[in-house]
């Protein structure tokens, strides 16, 4: 079977010097052994004494016998047993969980041969294991803080029902709790969505459905919640057929518009639109709220990850993350234009 060249491989293990140098060497041998015979023969020594011409002609054999091991150990030594001892080294390193360790390279020319480049993909691996193990720490940590902060509440507030509260404070303490237990169950549900999208690979069958019918849905599912904040809510929407997984896509219309009454403040206004652009499905959800910079802009799609922090108590940091999830996914792309103070955009782009 032919083997393709990594491209990365500028260089073989033993240069062209190397070799020539291996080739001068046992030229160098065959010639002390002729110069020997030949030296013999015109001291007449082949004829007279031809048993210590044997012996002096096997002692140079075992010599050079012995040479050629050694060249062809110390070479084994440079060309294997050194890389193999440095990788496994680095191999028990990283077995024993210290994703920090690296293996620095045995070429001092900057060139890179297949071990070279088999450490440098050793290393990429090890940096991967260490990203990983950063944010499997990270998720522990912020699902902790997360779900702390709202069994401080319960627990707090159903102590003080234990006492003696007047009906009125009964019922302001048990509506605390059934708020922050929904956040606590919230929080849990995005997780576990998130979970199953980031592990899965094969979407559910796709199948035709009106994309306007199914956005006008959710639309009126945030109704109330607008005029609780006094936000009014324009919609834009035309009738188009698109074939998707209807239940991924309401994740994403459902978090988008979760977010952008997040972060709109009380009088304000969102605005989402549905049309077909060269070839797309286009979907903009728009808010006047309080923007974003650029900073947010970059991580407003990771992992608990929230911009805004006089706002974090509202959310919990996942359902961009689960947007973006679910689009990737599906094939499409999503973007966000945002400016501090002037609101933002996010647009779904998907092929129709």
């Amino acid at each position: 079977m032919k083997r393709n060249k990594d491209p990365r491989i500028n260089t073989s293990y033993m240069s062209i010097k190397e070799y020539f140098l291996l080739f001068a060497m046992l030229a160098a041998f065959n010639g002390f052994h002729m110069w020997i015979l030949k030296t013999f023969e015109n001291l007449g020594m082949l004829e007279t004494n031809i048993q210590l011409v044997i012996n002096i002609l096997m002692a140079y054999v075992l010599v050079t016998a012995a040479c050629l091991t050694g060249l062809t150990a110390f070479l084994r030594h440079i060309s294997w047993n050194r890389p193999m001892w440095k990788l496994g080294e680095a191999a028990s390193k990283i077995a024993k969980g210290d994703f920090s360790y690296r293996i620095s390279p045995l070429r001092k020319d900057g060139k890179k041969d297949y071990v070279e480049v088999m450490f440098d993909d050793f290393n990429t691996m090890a940096q991967e294991l260490q990203s990983i193990e950063t944010l499997k720490d990270d998720f522990i940590a912020n699902v902790s803080h997360e779900i702390k902060t709202p069994l401080a509440i319960i627990q707090g507030y159903a102590t003080a029902l234990q006492e003696e509260l007047k009906a009125y404070d009964h019922n302001n303490y048990i509506s605390t709790i059934v708020e922050a237990s929904g956040k606590i169950s919230a929080l849990v549900s995005n997780i576990l969505k998130l979970n199953k999208l980031e592990n899965q690979e094969i979407l559910s069958e796709a199948h035709p459905f009106n994309l306007g019918e199914q956005l006008r849905r959710c639309v009126l599912a945030f109704d109330d919640l607008c005029e609780q904040k006094n936000i009014l809510l324009v919609s834009d929407i035309e009738d188009i057929t698109v074939c998707y997984d209807d239940n991924m896509l309401e994740i994403v219309w459902n978090n988008l518009l979760s977010n952008a009454i997040k972060f709109t403040n009380p009088g304000g206004s969102i605005s989402i639109s549905l049309k077909a652009k060269d070839g797309y499905t286009q979907v903009s959800v728009n808010d006047s709220g309080c923007g974003m910079d650029d900073y947010t802009q970059k991580h407003i799609f990771d992992k608990f990850f929230q911009g805004d922090i006089s706002r974090a108590q509202e959310g919990n940091g996942l359902g961009l993350a689960l947007v973006k999830r679910a689009i990737d996914l599906l094939g499409g792309t999503v973007t966000v234009e945002s400016k501090p103070g002037e609101g933002s955009t996010f647009t779904v782009y998907l092929k129709s």
